[in-house]
């Protein structure tokens, strides 16, 4: 996969393509449909097929001092967009400039002189440019005007009845359930960052922590967690399991919430390396201990329920997302 961030940037053979427009946060299965019914128009016209997104998320450009809720920074994003096999993402930077572009200039700049696309796929509530008033009906005009071909795709029903979005996936989250935030996205919720130093008073107890701070992810409910780590060997991902605690600490009167991860039966130095945490499912919530005894033990019962959560899932042996294969 091709990754542009400005026009110039693009290569002739990479115009004419079909491109999926959205923020995709989280690339649950409504955002995957666009996509995927964009390589599949692209696949019939012989043309190459991409997907424009926008970072920062608009959302944040607006209301940089509001609570963080990204379910995917773009570096995760790109690697699930890459996973559906697209030829091309687009950055497209969002800044004020950005934001001041009406929907007109939008369709005519950025689709037509910039990417000369020839077909554009959004989801059937996507809105764009200046003051959110860029809809369907604005690019099925341009396409009845002969412009591009224009797709807008319906929206995925998940079980209930209710469709498939991002905030369904926060409030999973928030209240808990991985489970249910997995299948919503389609792959198990991946945490991914850099791992930190933290007081290392795991290794006194013999449970030491991979210890990663959450930047600008949604926050999970806090608690302890059975989850799957994943950690680059040669170029390939390697996927271990493991038992979480994320919040702040209050047995130490911590304040700021971390994300502590122990590998299960592996003694490795992870400082200074990017590690990818995947939430499987919720063991309890976090509370605070008379002293370390109690902690040691109660970590140890934790370690035991997270190795019979994980042994009842079957996960495939890929470097890539880390898939919701089976739930029983």
């Amino acid at each position: 996969m091709r990754l542009i961030r400005h026009c110039g940037e693009l290569p002739p053979d990479l115009r004419g393509c079909v491109v999926a427009l959205g923020n995709f946060d989280g690339v649950h299965r409504g955002h995957q449909a666009v996509i995927l019914t964009a390589k599949r128009i692209a696949e019939s016209l012989g043309a190459p097929h991409g997907v424009m997104t926008f970072e920062p998320h608009p959302r944040a450009f607006f209301n940089p001092t509001q609570p963080q809720f990204r379910l995917t920074p773009f570096r995760v994003k790109a690697r699930l967009i890459e996973a559906l096999g697209i030829d091309l993402l687009f950055m497209q930077h969002f800044d004020q400039d950005f934001a001041n572009m009406t929907a007109l200039e939008f369709v005519g700049d950025v689709l037509g002189n910039c990417l000369k696309v020839r077909h554009v796929v959004v989801g059937y509530d996507y809105v764009f440019g200046k003051g959110r008033k860029g809809t369907g009906a604005l690019l099925q005009k341009a396409a009845d005007e002969g412009a591009f071909g224009f797709t807008a795709v319906p929206p995925e029903m998940a079980e209930g009845g209710e469709t498939f979005s991002s905030t369904r996936v926060r409030e999973a989250l928030t209240n808990g359930r991985p489970a249910i935030a997995a299948q919503l996205l389609g792959h198990y919720w991946e945490i991914e960052g850099r791992v930190e130093h933290g007081d290392q008073r795991g290794r006194t107890i013999g449970f030491p922590t991979a210890n990663i701070h959450l930047g600008e992810y949604q926050r999970p409910a806090a608690g302890v967690y059975a989850v799957r780590a994943g950690i680059d060997l040669g170029g390939a991902t390697q996927w271990l399991d493991g038992v979480a605690n994320f919040g702040s600490r209050p047995t130490f009167d911590k304040t700021d919430q971390i994300l502590e991860v122990h590998l299960l039966d592996q003694n490795m130095d992870l400082y200074g390396r990017h590690l990818r945490v995947a939430l499987i499912d919720f063991i309890r919530t976090e509370r605070k201990f008379s002293g370390l005894d109690e902690l040691k033990s109660q970590i140890q019962t934790d370690a035991a329920t997270a190795r019979q959560m994980l042994a009842a899932r079957h996960f495939p042996a890929s470097p890539g997302p880390m898939v919701a294969v089976s739930e029983n």
